[in-house]
This record gives C-alpha cells, sequence and structure tokens, in this order.
C-alpha cells in the first residue's frame, strides 16, 4: 500500500480514517517517544505515556486541524500527558512523605560513565520546571522548531528562546551538582 501525500493523510485521518491514523503514528512514534522519555525520565512511563497520547488523539481526531502539522498537535497532547504525570508523581511524593513509607532504593548496576552521564542528565532534565523543560524538549527531543514550539506553548518565539537558555543554564548547574555530589 503505497502511502497518500501527507497533507491527506490528516484529511483522512479526521474523517475516521484508521489506516491514516496508524500511518501518522508510524511518522510521529519514535520521535514523541523520545520527547516524552527525556520529559519524564522513565522509559517506562514514556511508553505508557505515549499510548496514552495516541489513544487520546484517536478519540479527539474531529478536533485535529489537518492544515496544522500532526506533529505539533501530537506533541502539545503528549505535553499534557507528561504534566498530568508530572502531577500524579508529586501526589506520591507528598504521600511517601507523609506515611514515611520507605523511598524506593535505586538499584546500583555497573554502567559505565557515558550510560551514567545520560542518566544523570535524564534525571536532570525530568527535574527541571516545566515551564522550562516544555520548549527544551520540544525543540530538542520533540523536534519542533522554536516557532512550533511556540504555538504548542501559546507563547512568543521569544519566550521559548528565553526558556530553552535558562533550562540549559539550570541543567548545566545541576548537572555540576550531581558530579560533585
Amino acid at each position: 500500500m503505497i502511502a497518500p501525500p501527507e497533507d491527506s493523510v490528516g484529511v483522512q485521518a479526521k474523517a475516521g480514517d484508521k489506516a491514516a491514523f496508524e500511518a501518522l503514528v508510524r511518522r510521529e512514534k519514535a520521535g514523541l517517544y523520545a520527547f516524552v522519555r527525556r520529559y519524564v525520565g522513565d522509559p517506562d512511563e514514556a511508553y505508557d505515556i505515549v499510548q496514552d497520547s495516541f489513544i487520546a488523539a484517536w478519540r479527539s481526531i474531529r478536533r485535529y486541524d489537518p492544515a496544522k502539522p500532526f506533529g505539533v498537535w501530537i506533541r502539545t497532547i503528549a505535553l499534557n500527558k507528561c504534566r498530568d504525570y508530572g502531577r500524579r508523581a508529586a501526589v506520591r511524593r507528598t504521600l511517601l512523605r507523609t506515611f514515611a513509607a520507605e523511598p524506593e532504593a535505586m538499584p546500583e548496576s555497573a554502567r559505565s560513565e557515558g550510560d551514567d552521564q545520560l542518566r544523570r542528565l535524564d534525571m536532570a532534565i525530568a527535574a527541571l520546571p516545566s515551564v522550562y523543560k516544555d520548549p527544551l524538549l520540544l525543540t530538542t527531543s520533540g523536534g519542533l522548531s522554536q516557532a512550533e514550539a511556540a504555538r504548542a506553548l501559546k507563547t512568543t518565539v521569544k519566550g521559548v528562546e528565553m526558556r530553552i537558555r535558562r533550562a540549559r543554564l539550570k541543567l548545566a548547574e545541576m548537572l555540576a551538582e550531581s558530579a560533585e555530589g
């Protein structure tokens, strides 16, 4: 089966064509997973969030505007799912502290220095406030331009640029601290 031109795939998906929607999913899933994984810092949670994002997209496909890139629309949905995950995680942490539960011990493994650095980077990115994390990941892992990220975040391109700069400064600070400690 030959895939229809990109602009018609969104129109077909909006009309309820499951094959067209599946083509959009195949096209976006790897980039969306990379974006979500960086956002939440947990590969398993990221997989679940990506699945939830595509389910939510299918359920609301009638609201999709095929004149706009599907990648921006699905990343906006995923961004909201990531924020929901962050709120749930914050509630779980609060409950754990409240009931004095033992925090889960992070398993020690024999990782190479590169793996350890990547793990620290993932943890630092996941710990960023969403005001910085959102534009950083939308433009790096999410593959959006700064203008597309600005539209998704309902801000200006300058606002996105400033937040990305601050995110990078904060990450550098966090990574320096984790290297010392």
